[in-house]
């Protein structure tokens, strides 16, 4: 049996290791909580998370589905019991205990809402047991709709929350707009390819096709069809995207009538890695480059010359190259080819070039080395997973 004294040095030992452990525990949960930042960070952070979980729901432009998804984390960012979205006339959403009671009726929402558009500014109507705050959707100036924040009583605080937020929301709407004029930038880029490609190109091809009619009608029969093959596909209209195997075999349907007229003056290597061949890319990308060597590179070029096509795998990327050995291209006129300050021919350098900028961010244009009777080598990289296009040919 342990002494008074041993029992009460055990007891002692005990203890001191209960504080030790009660104080390691609670300076790490002090740490843990210091690591979440002040309440300032932790609102900041909550109101970003908000916003960034409804902004979304706007890249379709101030619709009844998107609003109607976007309204309760807006309401969240406001704080307020009660929020809805309009446009210029209607109410398309609304969220919170105030509006499920009907206190914001939406004949009177809809009128408020008008008032506001019609002023250009954030007003505040009081209602039967509540206040609320209109605030007006400016687009480049102009009001397109509203954001009302409902409150037994709008606060001062409420009215500047209010309208920074419909800010918010017309700056997404704003980007929403920017996507869809440069989607239509796009299709206009694609048809001035096509519109490239319809006078000097057909005038060639058929020049070319009469000339065998009467010494090989087979051939010219054989021209024919191709030429009819490779135009249809250059004019169809279905979808800005295609795979690498259907833009290969659209450049060899052009290469084919364009050695109708050169004969062996034009040579061609491929060097194509089948894992690629389904990589999707924009419509018409690599067909003018490889137009782009036949006229500027090699017609100009006594005995003609040879054009190489690769095509490998580099990771997420599928990197294409074309390259001719002709006469090459002045390096600053290349700069204003490529920067739109030209009329030069090479239309099809700049076109190909701003659409893959547009597409896939200012660091995946052409990267073009070329210099006065040097050739000229052009490279473009191609992600190979682009969830969302759709390269499937027309029904």
């Amino acid at each position: 049996m342990l002494s008074a004294a041993t029992q009460t040095t055990l007891i002692i030992v005990i203890l001191t290791i209960a504080v030790a452990v009660v104080v390691y525990v609670g300076f790490r949960i002090l740490r843990s909580f210091r690591d979440l930042g002040t309440d300032a960070d932790r609102a900041t952070y909550e109101t970003l998370h908000r916003v960034s979980q409804a902004a979304p729901h706007f890249s379709a432009g101030l619709r009844a589905d998107g609003a109607g998804r976007a309204a309760r984390h807006l309401r969240d960012v406001l704080g307020c019991e009660g929020l809805a979205i309009t446009d210029t006339t209607t109410v398309l959403a609304m969220d919170g205990p105030l509006a499920e009671a009907g206190r914001g009726a939406p004949a009177q929402l809809e009128q408020g809402a008008t008032q506001a558009v019609r002023a250009a500014r954030t007003q505040v109507v009081r209602t039967p047991g509540a206040e609320n705050v209109y605030a007006p959707i400016l687009v480049r100036g102009v009001a397109v709709g509203t954001v009302v924040a409902m409150a037994p009583r709008a606060n001062a605080g409420l009215v500047r929350a209010t309208t920074e937020l419909a800010a918010w929301v017309a700056a997404q709407l704003g980007l929403a707009e920017l996507d869809e004029s440069r989607a239509l930038l796009m299709e206009a880029e694609v048809r001035a390819l096509r519109a490239q490609i319809s006078p000097h190109f057909i005038y060639n091809s058929l020049n070319a096709i009469a000339s065998f009619i009467n010494t090989d009608p087979q051939r010219a029969r054989t021209l024919v069809v191709e030429f009819a093959d490779f135009t249809r596909y250059s004019f169809r209209r279905h979808g800005d995207f295609t795979t690498l195997a259907e833009e290969l075999q659209a450049i060899d349907r052009y290469l084919l009538l364009e050695k109708a007229r050169f004969g062996d003056r034009i040579r061609v290597s491929l060097a194509i890695a089948p894992e690629v061949l389904g990589t999707v890319m924009p419509f018409l990308s690599l067909q003018p480059l490889v137009e782009n060597a036949v006229r500027h590179g090699l017609e100009g070029k006594a005995g003609g010359g040879l054009i190489t096509l690769t095509a490998s795998d580099a990771g997420a990327f599928a990197e294409i190259t074309v390259e001719d050995d002709g006469v090459g291209i002045d390096p600053e006129v290349l700069r204003s080819i490529l920067a739109g300050t030209t009329d030069d021919v090479h239309v099809g350098l700049r076109n190909v070039d701003v659409r893959l900028r547009q597409l896939y961010g200012e660091g995946q244009g052409l990267v073009i080395d070329t210099a006065p009777g040097a050739g000229t080598l052009i490279t473009l990289r191609i992600p190979k997973f682009q969830p969302g296009y759709d390269a499937s040919p027309p029904a």
